[in-house]
This record gives C-alpha cells, structure tokens and sequence, in this order.
C-alpha cells in the first residue's frame, strides 16, 4: 500500500506541472479499509503512547501524511478513506497539493519559515506588501484593515478587545486621554478602566475555548464548565423547521422571535449596567450543529446593531475560506453595509481579522502578542488563493455541492426514520438524524466504509470536504451512506 501510494507520488511531482485543471496529487480510485477495525492496531499502539504524555481520548486514528493525497488521507494500519471533514474544515486544497509542496522549495521561501520574526516589532521586508495583497484578494467587501493573529481562538479574543476599545474610545471622546481613576482600577480589574460592558451571543454558538472567548461559546457544557465566565447575554438562534420552503411562514416567525430578544437583551444589559458593545455571530453555527439562518435575519441583526451603536461581527473562522460557494459566508446575505469585524482562521491558515481602520486602537500595544501572525502561512495563503481563482474552486464547490446535496434530499425521502432536515450552501452541508446514538452510529459505520465526516450539534453530521472535491467523490460518500442507511434497522 505505501510503495503504490508513493510511487503514485512520484509521478505526480513530475508531471504536476502540467496540470491545468485541480492540480492535487493522482488519487485512489475509491475508499479501502485493510484494518479489522478503525482505529487499526498500529493507531492504537500510538495512542497508547501517546497517551502516556498527554490526554489522547479524542484521538480517532493515526495518520501517514505522507501518503495521504487530495481528497484521500492514508492511517498508520493502510486504510485509505475519503476525507470530507479535511482536519475540521481547515484543509482548502486536501492533502500534498503540489502548488503547497512547492512552496518551500526557495530559498528565500525557507528563510521565511525558520526567521519567524516578532511581526510586532520586527517585520521583514515584504510583510506590508503581502498583506496589501492579501486584502487586495480576500478582503470583505468595505474592510480595509487585517489584523493577523495565530489561530481562531485569538482572532476573536483580540477582535472582542477592539469592540470594546473602539467602544470605550466613542464613549469617552476620539481626543480625551484616561483619567488617573482608570488607569489605577483597570490594575484592579474594577471599573472605570475595567468597564462592565458586554458582548452578545447566541445559543448554539462556538467562538473558542479561550476566556473571552469562551464567555461567547454556547454549544456543549463541556466546554464550560468548572471554568469562570462573564455575565454576558445569550439570545436565541433561529431553530428552523425544513424543508425550508414548506415553513417559510413557520421560520419568518422564528426569526421575528430571537430578533425580538436580542433586543430585549440589549436593553436588560443596559438597565443592568453592563451595555452590550457588539453582537458576536457565525453566518453558519457550525460546531453548534450547522443551524442557519435567513439572509433576512442578518440584515435585522446588522440593524438592530446600527440603532444601538454597537459593533457587529461575523465569526468566519469555520465559514470561511471558500466552503459555502462563496469565499465569505456572509457575502450570501446582501448586508446592505459591511460588517464591522470578520474573524478568520482555519482554510487561510492563519488567524485575525479584518475591520475598517475605525476599530484600529489609538495607542500601541493594546492588540499585540509576539509573533501576531505568521509570514510562512502566508506563503501558504498565497498560493492557495491562486489555485482558487486558477482552478475555478468556487464554482466546482456548488457543481460537488449541488450533487452531494441533492442526494442527502433523497435520502431524506428513502429513509425518513433516519435522517431529515438536509441544509447548507455550496459543499458546506449537513443532515440530521433521529437521536445522538443514531448519528454516532452512522458517522462510525461510514468509517468503517472509507469515509470520514463528523458530527455536529446534538444530533447532525456535516460535511466539510477539500474545495477540490468534485462530483465522483460526492457519489462515493452517498454510495456509501446508501448503504449505511440501509442496513440500520429500527
């Protein structure tokens, strides 16, 4: 198994040049599992030992990555498996893309990765042009500043920060300095330099794990708890009924209802003395269990923001990147201005945000860490925005998304007792299943078969494959899931 793989390998760095169209690594023709189980033997001798220097219990299998290609990932025990959750959804071009390999076959390039500078302090030479170029590239629309950052966590732990200054800044005077009173109680962590204000998120929502952070994050207890928080507000997610077109009337109504207590929220934090500087969202609650929302529920969510003179951010940390057809998810909702702050990670590589130079911080230090991004990711970043747009990316996303989806749809008429409520754009997707214990037992038997996928929520399964997935792939995963389906008996 690994010689083939290699040797397939091989002949892909030679001829990689000549590929017009997916320049990924040649693929297997479909799913093999060599094991008796999954994880094999060899993965659960490593875990075992691994498990010796750190917690391991969420480790599902060990991977040899340097066999792993594409859309296909390779374990330790010979299994190859048609991957459609891509590392959490954070693998844009799957597996050995040549144009990534390629990448640090410079010098300069090398250089680049083992001087990682303090961007802080010392940036390199070309540091301000690539992010010209970067925000010349991907850059939401009307968002002409990016701060860069490590992860998704610290994106929005440092882009709630700015919410908070830029508020602070309108309160107090764009030209008044602190007074002597906060600057001695912000060392208490008492007010005024330590203001009780706060920001609001939704039920359902995954935001990361670090304290700020976390104080937004309302998907599992576990989470949560035995950790302190902040007191800050919570209002409903839409919970819609589908199909969506036969619950339209049922769904507008669910969206009049949590705008409803979003607002009320406002004002109860208001008279509690703990004003709501920002509202925090996902266009997508992706961990919380891919729950959606109208366009429509946005655009009042963007104005209730606008009536308060509080920020609105979009968390595209998992949304981003490409996997809903378009390269923001948000761009999907016809805002009819552009949100304050975007929170990015995972497809891009690295983490931060963008934002208009209004939520730039007046003084130094304030949003700062030692290394504030990563020049080497943004090698990486570049390249993949080029094979994006090069190899069309975004419209096979729909053309693979169109096919996977319609066959969850069916499935949903075949098998009505097992799964239900199929949603998402493009290739981001996801369906329901009747119970946790019946969605685990369909994402373990998909394993077994070849295919890896996730679950979400309480009882969903998503879908997060490579932008390079393509129509033959969405065939095998709804082969396969066929077969799941049909074997289940209740």
């Amino acid at each position: 198994m690994h010689v083939a793989v290699t040797l397939q390998i091989l002949r892909a760095t030679k001829a990689s040049k000549f590929v017009k169209y997916f320049t990924t690594l040649p693929e297997p023709k479909e799913p093999t599992i060599m094991s008796a189980a999954v994880p094999g033997p060899k993965s659960l001798e490593l875990k075992e030992k691994l498990g010796g220097v750190q917690m391991a219990e969420t480790v599902q299998f060990f991977v040899d990555y340097e066999c792993a290609t594409g859309n296909y990932l390779c374990d330790v025990d010979g299994n190859v498996m048609l991957d459609t959750f891509m590392q959490i959804g954070s693998m844009p071009l799957g597996y050995n893309h040549p144009r990534l390999l390629g990448v640090f076959n410079n010098a300069k390039n090398v250089k680049t990765l083992v001087n990682r500078p303090a961007l802080g302090y010392f940036p390199g030479k070309d540091w301000a042009t690539k992010l010209e170029n970067i925000l010349k590239e991907v850059a939401p629309k009307g968002l002409d500043n990016i701060t860069t950052m490590m992860c998704g966590s610290c994106a929005n732990e440092h882009a709630y920060k700015n919410i908070f200054i830029t508020y602070m800044r309108k309160k107090r005077g764009e030209d008044a300095c602190f007074t002597n009173e906060e600057i001695e109680s912000a060392m208490r962590n008492c007010p005024p330099g330590a203001p009780n204000l706060s920001l609001l998120s939704f039920k359902g929502a995954f935001h990361g794990r670090t304290m700020g952070a976390l104080a937004t994050t309302r998907s599992k207890y576990m989470h949560k708890i035995d950790i302190p928080s902040l007191d800050w507000p919570m209002a409903p997610f839409p919970n819609y009924k589908y199909p969506l077109d036969e619950y339209e009337r049922c769904n507008k109504e669910e969206d009049k209802r949590c705008l409803a207590q979003v607002e009320d929220l406002i004002e109860a934090y208001c008279k509690k003395e703990k004003h709501v500087a920002g509202i925090v969202v996902e266009p997508i609650q992706s961990e919380g269990g891919d729950n959606h929302a109208s366009p429509e529920f946005f655009q009042q969510l963007q104005c209730i923001c606008k009536k308060n003179d509080i920020s609105l951010l979009f968390d595209e940390v998992q949304t981003g990147g490409g996997g809903t057809g378009k390269f923001w998810c948000h761009e999907h909702f016809d805002l009819p201005s552009p949100p304050d702050v975007v929170t990015f990670s995972k497809k891009l590589q690295l983490g931060g945000f963008f934002h208009t130079s209004d939520f730039r911080p007046r003084e130094p230090l304030r949003i700062f860490n030692t290394w504030l991004g990563d020049p080497a990711k943004i090698l990486l970043l570049e390249q993949i925005v080029t094979v994006i747009k090069e190899d069309k990316l975004l419209e096979q996303v729909e053309k693979a998304g169109k096919v996977l989806k319609t066959g969850l749809l069916q499935f949903e008429k075949d098998y009505p007792h097992l799964v239900n409520s199929t949603r998402g754009r493009g290739t981001y997707l996801a369906i329901s299943s009747g119970t946790p214990d019946l969605r685990d037992t369909i994402v373990g038997n998909l394993r077994k078969l070849g295919i890896i996928t996730a679950g979400c929520g309480e009882q969903s399964i998503r879908f997060r494959p490579a932008l390079i997935f393509q129509e033959r792939h969405a065939n095998i995963v709804l082969d396969r899931l066929r077969k799941v389906l049909s074997e289940i008996k209740i």
